[in-house]
């Protein structure tokens, strides 16, 4: 009976190895690739380990380490602060709707989930944000506009409907309050929908770059995403220049300018940070996405 067991757990063992290098070796070729040089790498094509080791690419994304350096601590902050506000409101918004005896929850669930299909649109939103809510070129145009989101509020709401009501009746009867119920008994229970919820609203916030292209107008409050965004705009610009005409008196030969690698050195300036935050959430992230998905 073990024998039997143990040659389809040998391929299962050998199915998610395949797996796992599958999602691992992209990585790699990453991280070889920011630190190959330029000429190289498009002769020769991606290795897993350089040919010719060359940091060209982030001399280049660091050349004003000071932006840089900005641009990280505005993006730290909003999509920090955006992160626990956000989840905060989505959950005290998600809380009465899982309530059985909240007497307007399906028509409260139906505007909520009306909002998932129909936007604002581009123009109306940028004169309600800049016009009426004077967020234009603040860092609370990172938060603010997007703080609820209506996907996660319907997953914590399904998530809180699986959690046992006798729970609340118990608080209920032991004289606590509605909030006393919610921030005493519901949040506690409930780490791995709001560790969850967390991370993709992390995620999202971190990954933002549309919202200082269209808001933000002072260079000090750029994100990280669209700093270097445009940085990589410039030196393909540069490049082509130099490409159709070379630069008299410049002493840098602008042609080889790592215009290629430079995108991938760009990928681990922006995802290091995730990379090292995502395996504090990985055993709250599954259990909560699947208890909140089959959940009604």
């Amino acid at each position: 009976m073990k024998k039997s067991k143990r040659i389809p757990n040998i391929i299962i063992n050998i199915m998610f190895c395949l797996g796992s290098l599958v999602f691992i070796l992209p990585f790699v070729l990453i991280i070889s690739a920011s630190f190959s040089d330029e000429q190289t790498l498009l002769s020769e094509g991606y290795k897993l380990i350089p040919s010719v080791f060359s940091t060209e690419a982030y001399k280049y994304v660091f050349r004003n380490p000071q932006q840089l350096l900005d641009s990280y601590k505005v993006t730290i902050i909003y999509s920090i602060v955006a992160t626990v506000l956000g989840v905060v409101v989505m959950a005290m918004l998600a809380y009465p709707l899982s309530r059985p005896n909240y007497k307007y929850k399906k028509i409260a669930t139906f505007f909520i989930f009306f909002t998932m299909l129909f936007s604002g649109g581009l123009i109306p939103t940028y004169i309600w944000i800049t016009r009426y809510l004077h967020l234009g070129d603040t860092i609370w145009v990172y938060i603010l506009p997007c703080l609820v989101n209506a996907f996660h509020v319907i997953v914590i709401r399904s998530f809180f409907q699986g959690l046992p009501q006798a729970l609340m009746e118990s608080a209920k009867i032991d004289g606590a309050s509605e909030l006393q119920t919610f921030f005493k008994i519901v949040m506690p229970l409930s780490k791995p929908v709001i560790a969850t919820i967390s991370l993709l609203t992390l995620l999202s916030r971190w990954n933002d770059w549309n919202t200082a292209l269209i808001y933000i107008k002072s260079s000090n409050l750029y994100s990280l995403q669209y700093l270097l965004q445009k940085i990589l705009r410039e030196a393909e610009f540069v490049k082509n220049m130099a490409d159709s005409s070379p630069v008299a008196g410049v002493d840098l030969d602008l042609s080889k300018l790592p215009s290629v690698t430079i995108r991938f050195a760009m990928c681990m300036v922006a995802a290091g940070p995730m990379l090292i935050i995502f395996p504090f959430f990985q055993k709250y992230f599954a259990k909560g996405l699947t208890v909140g998905a089959v959940k009604g």
